[in-house]
């Protein structure tokens, strides 16, 4: 199996990587910086230097691939995912994995509208696929950092609302599972951490963790949207 891994110098495609390399095996990586891609991973894969803004690169980095891991974001990814796809399909790509989210099961909250939309737009392209769909990626808590250090604060307008975060980890584990199994073509892979906290009890425990008595302060979702766009 020949496999190419997109996002690869990301939070979770840069993990998918080191477990296949882990395995015996060399991916080929598709980034848009080639400089970035040998600092983390030397000469250990090969690089296919890209966006996923263009067909024709995604179809040049494809050539002779079994199983693609499909990481794309944006408003638009029904189209963005159903070229992809399509420039799999044509390349005859056997499998493609997308990193989802687990909010395109309801298609009503965050980003799950968008990712639906992609993951319909791969069905209707033809290739074989799956989806794994985590819930929030814990990995963003480190947005609270500037205010802990500076404040000893963490704002969200999330109220008593509980996730089960997921660790990068984690996701890469099965998004792995997903490019090698031959059994799960067409299987939607949602997935969370082990419990579900509110925000004020994640703040508790990242204070235990680093000796600080931190502060949850709710604030409204007009201020937690001003703050997103500063």
């Amino acid at each position: 199996m020949t496999y190419l891994v997109s996002g690869a110098t990301g939070n979770v495609g840069s993990l998918v990587v080191d477990r296949l390399l882990a395995r015996g095996i060399r991916p080929r990586v598709f980034v848009r910086d080639a400089e970035k891609a040998w600092a983390r991973f030397g000469d250990r894969v090969d690089i296919a230097v890209g966006d996923l803004a263009d067909p024709s690169s995604i179809s040049a980095a494809l050539a002779g691939v079994d199983a693609f891991f499909l990481v794309n974001a944006g408003y638009d990814l029904d189209v963005r995912d159903g070229e992809a796809a399509t420039v799999a399909r044509a390349a005859g790509v056997k499998r493609l994995v997308k990193l989802s989210s687990i909010d395109a099961r309801e298609q009503n909250v965050g980003t799950g509208v968008w990712h639906a939309r992609g993951e319909a737009a791969i069905r209707a392209a033809g290739v074989g696929f799956a989806f794994v769909q985590p819930s929030g990626f814990m990995a963003n808590a480190l947005y609270w950092a500037k205010s802990i250090r500076a404040e000893g604060v963490v704002r969200t307008s999330t109220g008593e609302g509980k996730i089960p975060f997921i660790h990068s980890h984690d996701i890469a584990d099965v998004a792995v599972h997903a490019l090698r199994s031959e059994e799960d073509d067409g299987r939607s892979f949602p997935i969370t951490g082990p419990e579900a906290l509110s925000y004020g009890e994640m703040a508790a425990k990242i204070g235990r963790a680093i000796g600080r008595t931190l502060v949850f302060q709710t604030i409204t979702d007009e201020e937690a949207r001003e703050q997103q766009i500063a």
